[in-house]
């Protein structure tokens, strides 16, 4: 039978209990505890029991508080995904962007996701959905924009009318009571 992997030498049982008792995140107090009772000579499937966990997922949080201290018993942010565009397509991607369309060629006079998704699938044959192509544009610091339109009655005239007639002296009319 083989021997279990060996938990740090600079760390003892007390200090690992002294630490659960001043952490705020309850699972990385969990873990220490359980590695406390690994330091005080128990067994890895008594610390499993106390963690409520595996014995592999005990040897899993020894590897971790082995490389990283308490710190590594920490829980992480997944990953997640990895992104679908590499650094040149989104470079590409960024000038494409500020170059705006070229109708004759593109087929439209302002780029909109679904037509930016197009090009990236000509130009790279890569396959990117409306969402996720809104999370890169915008991580690339672009916004959406879109123009307002105008009321048709909101001719320069219109406007001027309508001030000159708020700013025009009005009347004043006294009404006795």
């Amino acid at each position: 039978m083989r021997t279990g992997i060996s938990l740090r030498a600079d760390f003892d049982a007390e200090g690992l209990r002294r630490l659960a008792r001043h952490s705020k995140l309850a699972a990385q107090a969990r873990r220490l505890l359980a590695l406390a009772l690994i330091y005080d000579g128990g067994s890895r499937l008594d610390a499993a029991r106390l963690g409520n966990v595996t014995r592999q997922i005990v040897r899993d949080w020894v590897m971790r508080f082995n490389t990283n201290g308490p710190y590594g018993l920490i829980d992480g942010k997944a990953p997640g995904p990895k992104s679908l565009l590499n650094d040149v397509q989104r470079a590409a991607l960024a000038k494409a962007i500020e170059r705006g369309p070229t109708p004759y060629l593109d087929g439209v006079v302002r780029w909109r996701l679904c037509d930016l998704a197009q090009w990236i699938w000509e130009e790279f044959c890569v396959s990117v959905s409306e969402q996720t192509l809104i999370r890169e544009v915008r991580a690339m610091s672009y916004r959406k924009l879109a123009a307002r339109l105008k009321h048709h009655a909101q001719g320069p005239q219109a406007i001027e009318d309508f001030k000159n007639v708020w700013l025009a002296p009005s009347a004043s009319v006294l009404i006795d009571v």
